[in-house]
């Protein structure tokens, strides 16, 4: 059973609907909100207070309403679109934490519309400077195998990031690429050579992450991870974690009594997944970054179609109508990527 409450909502159009009312809103696992879509978010979430959330297999409409959020966990690979809008979220006493990806595959192409690496260490320094380390955990997601990938090149690529932001963070998050889960991906990733680690080359790259860890000092986690990795001091994390809001908001009172009865597994995600009910908010086929092991896009197209609308409102109630949130520089190269 759900733990949001549910009150009437009256819409833009002056029309009275139900609407959920969460209190952890995920932003988001199927699209880059703050680096795509930061500005329709900041319009959605500070200025209307709603938003209409299209379910992706039925496109029925959710309602969401934002009156009792307290907390908002951010998933990212370029938070630098939302730096703009954290001073009205403090404001407002929201609390938050980001999930940021930092992945270096520059050399192979798999995250085509990505800031260059150089620019994302840079804004993982600044965020963490501004709302402190903690705030900021750092994910290799996924890790990727291929010809000339394997899994001393993964190594030796995390410990070239992990020496630069360390010390700009406390937690460190891996998962591994599952293309067996998701069909048009396998054949996508095919495509572009990327494979899935075996048992062994997981606890291989596991291993040499625990050695290098032992300079950096950081809590290493997995994500939606079946395979056990504690021997290697890799524990099965929760990326929506509610001992990790409780930490960082100690004094938000309102979130910890909610925390108190609902602090457990949100069924609605997959067995190895370890994170707290959350409503994500955001829309798969959204996402410019056309990374190529991404499992929130089905085809190029849809995508190209849903980034190019440009005939839908820019601050509309779902996301597909919104425009994403670049620099005009930013966009005009992501517009001609895609």
């Amino acid at each position: 059973m759900s733990p949001w409450s549910k009150r009437t909502l009256i819409t833009e159009a002056r029309e009275a609907v139900e609407a959920i009312c969460p209190v952890i809103i995920s932003a988001s696992r199927s699209t880059d909100i703050p680096g795509c879509y930061a500005d329709w978010f900041a319009h959605r979430f500070l200025d209307k207070g709603y938003l209409v959330w299209m379910n992706p297999f039925d496109r029925r409409p959710t309602y969401v309403a934002f009156d009792k959020v307290r907390a908002i966990v951010f998933w990212t690979k370029d938070p630098g679109p939302m730096l703009p809008y954290l001073d009205r979220l403090d404001e407002r006493g929201v609390n938050y934490y980001f999930q940021f990806t930092l992945n270096d595959y520059e050399d192979k192409g798999y995250e085509p519309n990505v800031p260059p690496l150089r620019d994302r260490v840079r804004t993982f320094l600044e965020l963490s400077e501004r709302i402190g380390k903690g705030r900021v955990v750092w994910r290799f997601d996924p890790v990727v195998l291929a010809e000339g990938l394997g899994p001393n090149s993964i190594l030796e690529r995390m410990q070239r990031i992990g020496d630069m932001v360390h010390a700009h963070t406390e937690r460190m998050v891996i998962s591994f690429v599952d293309l067996r889960a998701y069909r048009r991906l396998a054949a996508r990733a095919g495509k572009a050579g990327i494979r899935e680690p075996s048992r062994e080359e997981m606890e291989r790259i596991a291993s040499g992450l625990a050695e290098m860890n032992e300079d950096w000092g950081l809590e290493l986690t997995t994500c939606g991870e079946e395979v056990s990795l504690a021997k290697y001091g890799v524990r099965r994390g929760r990326c929506i974690d509610g001992d990790l809001l409780l930490s960082l908001f100690p004094e938000d009172k309102e979130l910890a009594r909610f925390l108190e009865r609902h602090n457990r597994k949100d069924r609605g995600q997959r067995e190895a997944c370890g994170c707290i009910e959350s409503k994500d908010i955001g829309g798969y086929n959204t996402c410019p970054h056309l990374c190529e092991y991404c499992y929130a896009n089905s085809s190029r197209e849809l995508v190209i179609k849903n980034v190019a609308s440009h005939d839908r409102e820019r601050y509309g109630e779902t996301i597909a109508g919104a425009v994403p949130a670049f620099s005009n520089e930013r966009s005009r190269q992501i517009r001609l990527s895609v």
